[in-house]
């Protein structure tokens, strides 16, 4: 494993704005970065029926163990920054973490009532592990026992209202510099984004920035399946949010 390289993994639920914040980081002159390297390995493993199903199996190894290998190798083109998207959920239970001990750990959180509302637009059915909250937790909870403090945490909200405060305390925290680049990027799609990219990045595809905070000043409106899941989620949420940056 390369020493120079700062790896940094992002551990996200679907439908924040981990696309954007990839964008942000890949805007620096001195970052690689990698869309959901496991998610060919997840939809594998799990047999689900996702958006383009078969383009990413047939884009990405299918074994974790391939996967992790890959994440602890070099980095891409010799990166001193090597920003890694992942969605917690597709840690399945028997895929290993040790490979995730050489980067700095951080957490990308959103209240799961309006990650909910935003999922089923994309995907009609959505159960607790779909948004990986609970998984969430239980990798923050993984790095704070390992690092005997909390790791860095950012909710999507604050990043939109003040992307540079923000983003420079995560850097700060991630130990490297922020760069003014990162709130500005071309529009358009990007040779390092995931093939399933037509299916959900319609919106980040447009972007140019961190677009303006929604307003979040009434809750959305879910259906009484929805609002289950969400009440089931708050808790590991907001264990993660009182630690957020």
């Amino acid at each position: 494993m390369s020493v120079s390289t700062i790896r940094i993994c992002m551990w996200s639920g679907p439908r924040n704005i981990s696309t954007a914040m990839m964008r942000s980081f890949e805007n620096r002159a001195d970052c690689a970065v990698s869309d959901e390297p496991f998610y060919a390995a997840y939809l594998a493993e799990t047999g689900l029926d996702h958006p383009m199903r078969d383009a990413v199996l047939a884009s990405q190894p299918t074994d974790w163990r391939a996967v992790a290998s890959e994440l602890a190798g070099p980095a891409p083109g010799g990166a001193a920054v090597w920003y890694q998207k992942h969605m917690t959920h597709h840690m399945l239970d028997g895929f290993g973490l040790d490979w995730a001990d050489g980067a700095v750990n951080a957490f990308l959180i959103r209240d799961p009532a309006r990650v909910l509302a935003s999922y089923v637009v994309k995907r009609g059915e959505v159960a607790l592990a779909d948004i990986g909250v609970e998984r969430q937790r239980e990798l923050f909870e993984r790095e704070a026992d390992r690092l005997g403090a909390p790791p860095p945490v950012v909710e999507g909200r604050d990043v939109l209202a003040d992307p540079a405060g923000t983003l420079g305390r995560l850097c700060a925290a991630l130990g490297i510099p922020f760069d003014p680049a990162m709130l500005a990027w071309p529009a358009g799609r990007r040779a390092s984004d995931g093939v399933w990219a037509p299916a959900w990045y319609d919106a980040v595809e447009r972007s140019t920035g961190f677009g303006p905070p929604p307003d979040e000043s009434t809750p959305p409106a879910l259906a009484d399946d929805l609002k289950a899941i969400a009440d089931a989620a708050r808790p590991h949420y907001e264990r993660l949010a009182a630690f957020r940056l």
